[in-house]
């Protein structure tokens, strides 16, 4: 699963992050590293960007980006 799927509320673990050079660099900048917990808190209402609670603080991101964050749905 990938982390532009996740509904809104839901909990995962970033397993892997894609992406090449710049992007992926870009994305492991903001705190999205392997086994980090993310939850989606808002979507915008035309579904893109997306707002996700990381390491306690916002980031929005855009759908685009999020398809190369694979996550696996975290067990509440």
């Amino acid at each position: 699963m990938t982390l532009d799927t996740l509904p809104i509320g839901q909990q995962a673990v970033i397993t892997a992050v894609g992406g090449e050079g710049a992007l992926r660099c870009r994305l492991l900048d903001m705190g999205l590293i392997p086994k980090t917990t993310v939850r989606v808190e808002k979507i915008a209402p035309l579904g893109d960007p997306i707002e996700l609670r990381v390491r306690g603080y916002a980031l929005s991101l855009r759908k685009e980006d999020a398809r190369n964050i694979s996550v696996e749905v975290k067990d509440l």
